[in-house]
């Protein structure tokens, strides 16, 4: 699980491909390698990935066919810079909201609208059909980043951004059209699909009686 605080981004140094799989190697700072062993799982823009090598400070994520058609991370390149964040333990303060690092679709960046010391920035979400997870002042993972919706309006959602998440993640970089990792608050989808399994049933019992 992860909070959504995104602690560093880092650079991608390589990649290595092969047929529907690669391999992503990021060079981290030493507070992220403190007791970091293969095997450990990390926040990558987002997506829940599993540490697949290390050597010296430089981290290896391998990226499954799955992974690369549901994320935007088979879409970066060496020296795309990369949110991330440790796995959290059960002593530490949640800052943000519980995030299970499950990427269920990508959104393209619609619109940026810059003011002095905010940023507000538009998404447009592909399949209208998961907006009915997405409320105004609900929790929203973007590409690993928590952050609170602030309007709804058909298939688009904004989020608004003060300078420190913009100098402590990469979405001071994006650009329009560029694609960003979606997370949906699991306890928003739960109770939507609650709610929808209710209605239906009810609405089979009426046309039945």
């Amino acid at each position: 699980m992860f909070t959504g605080i995104v602690q560093v981004t880092a650079p991608i140094i390589a990649i290595k491909e092969k047929a529907n799989f690669c391999t992503h190697y990021v060079r981290l700072p030493e507070t992220l390698l403190l007791n970091l062993a293969i095997g450990t799982s990390m926040a990558y823009n987002g997506c829940c990935l599993t540490v697949a090598g290390i050597v010296d400070n430089t981290v290896s994520f391998d990226l499954t066919q799955e992974t690369l058609r549901i994320t935007n991370l088979g879409a970066l390149t060496v020296g795309n810079e990369i949110n991330l964040e440790r796995a959290i333990s059960l002593n530490e303060e949640i800052g943000g909201h519980l995030m299970s690092g499950h990427i269920i679709c990508t959104a393209e960046v619609a619109k940026v609208i810059t003011s002095e010391n905010n940023r507000q920035i538009w998404f447009r979400v592909p399949d209208k059909k998961l907006m009915k997870y997405i409320m105004s002042k609900g929790y929203i993972g973007v590409d690993g980043i928590s952050l609170t919706v602030g309007e709804v309006s058909d298939n688009l959602f904004s989020v608004h951004l003060i300078p420190a998440t913009l100098m402590r993640t990469t979405l001071s970089k994006k650009q329009l059209g560029d694609s960003v990792n979606i997370e949906i608050d699991s306890q928003t989808q739960a109770i939507v699909d609650t709610v929808d399994r209710i209605l239906a049933a009810k609405g089979s019992q009426s046309e039945n009686g």
